[in-house]
């Protein structure tokens, strides 16, 4: 039988693990200082709002449907907001229904991934290749013809329409 402290201690170890399992407020990409693009996080901070920075810089999500990047259906190119690089072309978004802009490949050089084991499962984290900012995840179930659907969190990247 189930008491309530027991109830709470598994409660209390689950929320542990979901915070120890984050392995920090920087991916292990962002970490290893790889990129053409540093700052400090006070630098970042300065520079972006502070949901950018919770996504970019400590791998946050934002709530699904509150882009307005979602909605977004002009030709043009999609940047990371943290440094400018270009990562996807309009020619590449989907709507996968997921509530995150989707696409099915990233432009040539624009993005990297690392192997994300938080919440307790293995994803494949993608994130800018000139800063390391977080961008969102890369998964099996899109359409061809890749089979991928990089959904990306919409407040970390910037949105420049063709020119008419």
């Amino acid at each position: 039988m189930m008491t309530r402290r027991m109830l709470l201690l598994a409660g209390s170890g689950g929320l542990a693990l979901l915070v120890l399992g984050r392995g920090g407020p920087r991916s292990s990409a962002q970490a290893a200082g790889r990129f053409a693009i540093t700052h400090t996080d006070e630098e970042w901070r300065a520079m972006l709002t502070p949901e950018q920075f919770a996504v970019l810089r400590q791998e946050g999500t934002e709530r699904p449907f509150s882009s307005p990047l979602n909605d977004e259906h002009r030709h043009g190119r999609f940047a990371c907001a943290g440094c400018g690089q270009p990562l996807f072309s309009s020619e590449t978004k989907f709507n996968s229904g997921t509530g995150w802009p989707s696409f099915w490949a990233p432009l040539e050089g624009g993005v990297a991934t690392t192997e994300d084991r938080k919440l307790g499962m293995v994803r494949t984290e993608v994130h800018c290749r000139q800063c390391g900012g977080h961008l969102g995840h890369v998964f099996d179930d899109g359409p061809q013809p890749t089979g991928l659907r990089y959904c990306m969190n919409g407040v970390a990247m910037t949105f420049k329409p063709d020119a008419a």
